[in-house]
């Protein structure tokens, strides 16, 4: 027990690392694994018991919380929120400014079986900018969440969601085309 104590009050440490002649500053709690083959933009902060696979890109000023695991060959964008126990697999990409809320799963194998698992099987997806995803939903491998649009809380999403709307439920729906403005 003491050991977990130890691991849950010690801080995050402050990292800085020379990249191509660059200075890199972001923060990785100790309880974290961070693979050296990652690129973690300058801001980032990495929190208590998370997993960052190798070559994956995360943007300057993003914040991971705890228990958070990143699959290879992921690409994070600048300034998002990625909350505590999200897994993220390869094949997705996650652009800038998004919110990613807690227990949310990202899929990237649309027939999972394991008998037969390849990096072939993997399908695409893609979350573009300003988006909100709410806490304990499911994207399911293969979508585009479009631009400024809000995915409501426990939602399974399995198809293509525009940009700028509201869309929520099991499969998930838009129910308002007119969320933000840009």
């Amino acid at each position: 027990m003491n050991f977990y104590n130890n691991l849950l009050n010690n801080k995050p440490k402050l990292l800085i690392k020379i990249d191509n002649m660059t200075i890199k500053k972001y923060s990785i709690h100790p309880s974290s694994f961070v693979s050296e083959k990652a690129s973690i933009g300058e801001g980032t902060q990495i929190w208590h018991f998370s997993h960052i696979r190798e070559g994956v890109k995360i943007g300057k000023n993003v914040n991971i919380g705890q228990n958070v695991y990143i699959d290879k060959d992921v690409v994070i964008g600048d300034n998002c929120k990625i909350q505590n126990n999200v897994s993220v697999y390869k094949g997705v990409t996650i652009k800038n400014n998004v919110f990613v809320g807690p227990s949310v799963v990202f899929t990237n194998d649309i027939y999972p079986v394991s008998s037969e698992w390849s990096d072939e099987k993997i399908v695409e997806t893609l979350i573009d900018d300003e988006v909100s995803i709410g806490a304990n939903s499911t994207i399911v491998a293969g979508i585009t969440i479009g631009k400024m649009t809000l995915v409501g809380a426990g939602s399974v999403v399995t198809k293509n969601v525009p940009n700028n709307c509201i869309a929520y439920g099991n499969p998930a729906k838009v129910k308002s085309e007119d969320y933000r403005k840009e």
